[in-house]
């Protein structure tokens, strides 16, 4: 199946207990494509402002990554996130925000990538998220990504957004948010019921949870790793090893989503091991099957 991402690609500063990270490439969009094109070719809708220090064609360079969709726009400036950690590192506190090109109109999807089958919006505002949701054909599966700024600033987008897509995929906190449900349990129904047919809820440390409207549930724990260095791209490599394991399937029973799962948990492992993205790009598909192999020995009882 033909894979799209759109989101964003942004320069983070992160700080946490093991280090400070300043002016690094980040943005969910790369992280998600990282994660995604070990299973999958990725089709990379983005955009920079002409100020972006960073090469995206090096940083994907021998990749399944396609940047066709990315656009560097002229008197624009790129998108800014800065962040620290503390603690058990599961939340970060946001220091700093510039939206700059992401406060402006979306990128334009290439004519080549509007028959995209699987297409994954990851996080940005919901407005934005539609404007390239109508720009595509006859997507079969679409997968979106939230954060707690959009479900308290742009609730109605939100709400509409989640009546066109097939899956959402969000942390537990902004479940709980969006519900106003204290258990995961009644906040994943909950979820259901306002329009996606499958939601996932990343609990961090704790693992994750799939509950779909056939009324099957699935619980998955983190894979375990005593290294974590920043979490920053944790979420976004999940969901693009989720995304790249449901393209190269071509499924999405209940066994290919737990599959799913579990890869991109061992992704998310990957990214949390080093600063930006350098986590994720030590790893192979050989790194990748054995922490797959491993997790699921450690899940069985």
């Amino acid at each position: 199946m033909t894979l799209l991402v759109t989101g964003s690609i942004g320069i983070d500063t992160v700080r946490t207990p093991f280090g400070f990270s300043q002016d690094c490439i980040g943005g969910s969009a790369v992280h998600f494509s990282l994660a995604a094109n070990f299973f999958s070719p990725v089709r990379f809708v983005g955009v920079v402002g002409e100020d972006c220090p960073f090469d995206l064609g090096d940083v994907f360079a021998g990749s399944n990554v396609d940047l066709q969709g990315l656009e560097v726009r002229k008197g624009s400036r790129t998108f800014r996130w800065a962040g620290s950690y503390e603690g058990d590192m599961n939340e970060a506190s946001t220091d700093g925000v510039e939206l700059n090109v992401l406060a402006e109109s979306p990128p334009t999807v290439p004519e080549a990538y509007r028959d995209s089958e699987y297409v994954f919006l990851a996080n940005t505002a919901p407005a934005l998220q539609m404007q390239l949701l109508d720009q595509l054909r006859s997507p079969e599966l679409v997968v979106a990504d939230t954060m707690n700024h959009w479900i308290i600033t742009a609730t109605d987008d939100l709400k509409e957004l989640l009546d066109r897509i097939d899956m959402l995929v969000l942390n537990e906190g902004e479940a709980k948010l969006l519900t106003g449900q204290r258990n995961l349990i009644t906040a994943a129904r909950s979820i259901l019921d306002m329009g996606p047919r499958i939601v996932i809820i990343k609990k961090g440390e704790h693992g994750s949870m799939m509950c779909n409207k056939d009324g099957d549930l699935f619980i998955l724990p983190a894979y375990p790793t005593a290294v974590v260095i920043d979490p920053t791209g944790a979420g976004d490599s999940f969901a693009g090893g989720l995304m790249g394991h449901l393209a190269r399937s071509k499924k999405l029973d209940v066994v290919s989503l737990r599959q799913a799962m579990a890869y991109g948990t061992v992704a998310a492992s990957f990214a949390i091991g080093d600063f930006s993205i350098h986590g994720i790009r030590t790893a192979d598909l050989n790194d990748i099957d054995s922490r797959f192999d491993m997790l699921r020995k450690v899940t069985q009882f």
